[in-house]
């Protein structure tokens, strides 16, 4: 900042340019001269100005004071000076470094810079001659040393190698050993998103650098797909999932054909499928790239990946509302793990079949599918089934929570839903981060928790925005609708539905039911009756229709209390006889209560104050627990007015 000053550079620093400023100067590796040059155009460039163009060679290029030696009058001066001090085997060296994005090791070094003519021993020398410059500074990493050229250094060092004539051939280097690199290492190879990858963070400049330059026009695309399919489990770990998918679909339509109809094309159509799936809607795209996947996965004979991919069509059919697929795809799986003697799979295709179960409205089936995956993990502690990039173990424990609620346990439900979420906390990983959110602040909404509810609902808006996991945030958005709906805040709660609703069909369908029931509520509310009807009435022929029937008790309830409002209290008796009934055949205690408190009120305003204490007490009184939610609390007190 004295610089600029002496530049004429007259303002204030602001809190807002402070971290530009410490950027810069990080940007140029705390270079003197290289901080004065930056410091002496903050007065026509502005400090933002100049943070842009350290984004390209213009930094090179600025000139110091008239009075400086020659060779400090430019950075790009300077740096020839030096430059031109080296003896001929580190100035190619050096610039064959700079392809370099970021850390690298010795043995990338060596695979990269040597050749014929200067073999690795050489180089590992060379590279300790330019340490010993300060043209290449260390870093320690786990235990072991990387390499780093200088921001500015690496700038000059790039347009030597570009105007030399083994620019390509250097590339070349640089994309076959991050290509063998990825694929020969067994961590980042075990599968997609089953084990933290964030120690392989540094790597991925590289990575991007040498996939440009391989599927580019000059660059060469057999190595492009063979880093391509290496690369795609780093992207996933990493949680790069947007960027996952440009990579896969790029290769995937580069591809030759010896490429085709092998292991790497099932790689990246699998990885394609789950980057889509996590970060955009439902759509064929997802479900072609599985079933090829899937296709080629049984053609090689990989029953492993036959497995992950049916994790992955279990998924697909689920979040689209498709339970009987999704639950066929479960016991497909389901009959690969006991070929297979898997444990991990055993597991998983139990959690899977208790998650149809209960969407399905079977809340008994539900609980002892999810309780006998929990039996196995607990005999086979080793046993993880992380399959297509997700957690499973989260998702059973939502839906166990779930179900447990439904059944009438709603302390055991909370518990299990803050397991759920300490857990996917602990993991690290956004998309069970996200899924745990989802289904844990609907489980407050249930229970009337709302602070805690909203609470969720803004961390889950928050974190699947930071993520771009698209379908997460249209879930954030809907139940942020909701949450307004059951605040009274009615008309902001309709718009936030009506503006996610289409968002919602295409990236969550299974949410749309509850969705559709909250606008109809919010409609109802508004005094829009009409719409209202309508609205609930498309919302139950979904639940039947779709088989997505464990909201459909609530849906009945909600169409009652429209009909009460049009003065209907007849059909809405009979609305709520069939909800009672509905929950009764799924076992969903919590959706019975609620029917049975609607119905206790209509039967006293009609006179019958006897038996609708006796027929909500007899439903009030199978509760063991959760006696401090508000749905129970509403319950004893209206008990409590029907006493004689």
């Amino acid at each position: 900042m004295e610089r600029a000053a002496a530049g004429g550079y007259s303002s204030a620093l602001s809190n807002v340019e402070a971290p530009i400023v410490a950027t810069i100067c990080r940007r140029l590796d705390g270079i003197a001269l290289a901080i004065e040059l930056a410091g002496s155009r903050a007065a026509s460039l502005g400090i933002p100005g100049i943070a842009e163009l350290l984004d390209n060679r213009f930094s090179l290029l600025w000139h110091g004071r008239r009075t400086a030696l020659p060779r400090h009058q430019t950075l790009n001066a300077m740096l020839d000076w030096s430059y031109n001090l080296l003896p001929e085997q580190q100035k190619t060296v050096l610039s064959r470094f700079s392809v370099f994005v970021g850390d690298f090791t010795l043995e990338a070094a060596c695979s990269v810079a040597s050749d014929t003519e200067l073999d690795e021993a050489c180089v590992a020398e060379t590279l300790e001659s330019l340490l010993t410059k300060s043209l290449i500074s260390t870093t320690p990493v786990h235990g072991s040393t990387h390499y780093r050229l200088l921001y500015t250094t690496r700038a000059y060092a790039e347009t030597k190698l570009a105007k030399s004539a083994e620019a390509h051939r250097v590339a070349r280097r640089h994309a076959v050993f991050f290509a063998k690199f990825l694929e020969r290492d067994e961590i980042v190879q075990l599968g997609l998103g089953e084990y933290d990858l964030s120690g392989y963070a540094l790597h991925i400049g590289n990575v991007r650098a040498a996939l440009e330059w391989a599927l580019s026009d000059h660059g060469d695309v057999v190595i492009g797909i063979a880093l391509a399919a290496s690369a795609a489990p780093l992207f996933v770990g990493l949680s790069l999932l947007g960027e996952c998918g440009h990579w896969c679909e790029r290769t995937l339509a580069a591809l030759d054909d010896p490429s085709r109809n092998t292991r790497r094309e099932m790689i990246l159509q699998e990885a394609l499928a789950l980057a889509l799936m996590y970060t955009g809607g439902q759509n064929e795209q997802i479900r072609a790239a599985l079933e090829r996947a899937l296709s080629l996965a049984e053609a090689l004979g990989d029953q492993l990946r036959q497995l992950q991919l049916l994790a992955g069509l279990n998924l697909f059919f689920n979040r689209l509302g498709d339970l009987r697929s999704s639950r066929a795809t479960a016991e497909r799986g389901a009959a690969i793990a006991r070929a297979l003697s898997d444990p991990a799979g055993s597991i998983w295709a139990e959690w899977m079949l208790g998650i149809s179960h209960s969407f399905e409205g079977s809340q008994t089936e539900a609980q002892f599918h999810c309780e006998r995956g929990f039996s196995l993990a607990a005999d086979h502690i080793g046993a993880k089934p992380n399959y297509f990039g997700f957690d499973h173990r989260i998702r059973a424990l939502l839906a166990l929570a779930r179900t447990l609620w439904l059944r009438g346990f709603s302390d055991q439900a909370v518990g299990t839903a803050q397991k759920a979420i300490d857990e996917a906390v602990s993991r690290e990983h956004p998309v069970s981060i996200c899924v745990s959110l989802i289904y844990t602040s609907l489980l407050f909404l249930w229970t009337g928790d709302l602070p805690r509810a909203r609470s969720l609902i803004e961390q889950l808006i928050a974190y699947a925005g930071r993520y771009s996991l698209e379908p997460f945030r249209a879930a954030g958005l809907a139940l942020k609708g909701r949450l307004a709906i059951a605040c009274d805040e009615t008309e902001n709660g309709i718009a936030l539905l009506r503006n996610v609703l289409r968002t919602i069909h295409e990236y969550y369908y299974l949410l749309v039911p509850t969705v559709v029931g909250a606008l109809a509520e919010g409609l109802r509310k508004a005094g829009q009756l009409e719409e209202a009807l309508f609205t609930i009435d498309d919302a139950i022929t979904i639940a039947r229709s779709d088989g997505v029937k464990v909201d459909l008790s609530e849906l009945l309830r909600i169409k009652s209390l429209v009909l009460v409002a049009k003065n209907d209290r007849r059909a809405a008796i009979d609305c709520l006889s069939e909800a009672i009934e509905v929950a009764r055949s799924q076992s969903a205690l919590a959706w019975e209560l609620r029917s049975a408190v609607e119905l206790a009120r209509l039967l006293s305003e009609a006179g019958q104050r006897d038996q609708a204490r006796r027929d909500l007490a007899l439903v009030y009184d199978r509760f063991t627990e959760g006696f401090q939610t508000a749905d129970l609390k509403e319950a004893r007190v209206l008990l409590e007015n029907l006493q004689p």
